[in-house]
């Protein structure tokens, strides 16, 4: 990355991103600003496309070193991550090659989960007949013991997101981990708005499979992601969907060699690699690799103090100027989301209080970039903002404040 000492500041980050300086972007809950070596990368990907230079054998290249990047970053190892298109896609490949047994249960709170982790579930239960078992969020929080207390001996999967789509709450996953120990669940992670904004280890985590995209944390596009499975376990499983990338011999254009295919059986590919089907989005790739060098170069846990530091900033302002911060003060639930307002009070992206309406359109209109999710406004940072964009928000939403009739 050029002009970019080895272990540059976190600070240097934003001069990467052209958007950075328009505005405050506070909305990588959403999706990333682009960088401008990310852009570089995909432009140079176009070029070479439109000079009919890139063969297979490159794109491969390229696949494998984002591959290894990716489990560099969460502490997998790379047979363990499988590219996928998104999150939703992730959950469905994994769950639909679990062999489900009567009486298989799936624990989880469908009140803070994205689609992505809700109907792929809904679906199974209502095409195997798995029974759900839901815990009620407490106050837009995922109440981890609570969660914990309803595993017990028939449950095979508890799922729940590692930062919740809204409120944006840091699940506490120790409580998670030790229940599904006891009793031999798997534990299922949605990472899509924690991997790359906040340090992830899957180790420490406990989990057995993660799914996360690359717009948001991970500074790339849409239509690309990774899916983690614990080694063990993705090669205990038969992939329901099975293409050319998911057997041995494959990454090229030959066709499977019949000493891979013993007595009519399939020799599928080592670890998470047998969830892998047909072509990939290179691409999404080629973005993927260029944003998670950004994140390597400057460090998981830098960015990771980075993004808390600021979102406490954020969260402290907001209440001193008596706004409804979900969860209250700065605490272990903060992570690099804040959000404001009622949660529950608007459907996916409305927001049906006048009040927090207002403030939307007031933001808005000052062009201070965030997201409107279940009826709370939601602001979520990265290693591209700094104390610039939050002072700036918090002025604003001053102003706003000012402006209104008093009572």
């Amino acid at each position: 990355m050029p002009g970019l000492a080895p272990g540059p500041s976190v600070s240097e980050a934003r001069e990467l991103f052209p958007g950075a300086s328009l505005r405050p972007y506070l909305n990588v809950g959403q999706r990333s600003l682009l960088a401008a070596p990310v852009r570089a990368a995909v432009r140079g990907f176009l070029d070479r496309w439109e000079r009919g230079e890139p063969d297979k054998e490159s794109l491969f290249q390229a696949l494998e070193r984002a591959r290894v990047r990716f489990a560099r970053l969460i502490g997998a190892h790379p047979d363990e991550v499988a590219w996928i298109k998104n999150v939703t896609e992730g959950f469905n490949l994994f769950l639909s090659s679990l062999e489900w047994r009567p009486g298989d249960e799936v624990v989880h709170c469908p009140d803070l989960e994205h689609p992505a982790n809700l109907l792929p579930w809904q679906n199974l239960a209502a095409r195997r007949g798995v029974r759900l078992v839901p815990a009620p969020a407490d106050r837009g929080r995922l109440p981890s013991g609570r969660v914990a207390e309803a595993v017990g001996p028939r449950t095979r999967v508890v799922t729940v997101s590692t930062v919740t789509f809204a409120p944006g709450f840091e699940t506490d996953l120790g409580p998670l981990r030790e229940a599904c120990r006891e009793h031999g669940a798997l534990l299922l992670l949605d990472a899509a708005q924690s991997v790359g904004t906040l340090r992830a280890d899957v180790r420490r985590m406990g989990c057995d499979m993660l799914a996360v995209a690359t717009q948001k944390g991970l500074l790339a596009t849409y239509g690309a992601g990774f899916l983690f499975v614990r080694r063990e376990l993705a090669e205990s499983l038969v992939p329901a969907a099975l293409g050319r990338f998911g057997v041995v011999g494959e990454g090229s254009e030959e066709q499977v060699p019949e000493t891979h295919l013993p007595h009519g059986g399939i020799a599928y590919a080592a670890g998470a690699r047998r969830f892998e089907l047909g072509n990939f989005n290179y691409l999404g790739a080629v973005a993927a690799e260029a944003g998670l060098e950004i994140l390597e170069r400057f460090g998981a846990e830098p960015v990771d103090r980075h993004n808390r530091a600021l979102a406490a900033r954020l969260a402290g302002g907001f209440l001193e100027l008596g706004l409804p911060v979900a969860g209250g003060p700065p605490g272990p639930h903060l992570g690099h989301i804040v959000s404001v307002g009622e949660v529950g009070a608007g459907a996916h992206d409305t927001v049906e209080d006048p009040r927090m309406e207002s403030l939307h359109r007031r933001l808005a209109g000052a062009r201070i970039e965030h997201s409107v999710r279940r009826g709370i406004l939601r602001f979520a940072v990265h290693l591209y903002n700094d104390e610039s964009d939050v002072d700036r928000t918090l002025e604003e939403t001053g102003r706003w404040l000012r402006s209104r009739p008093a009572g």
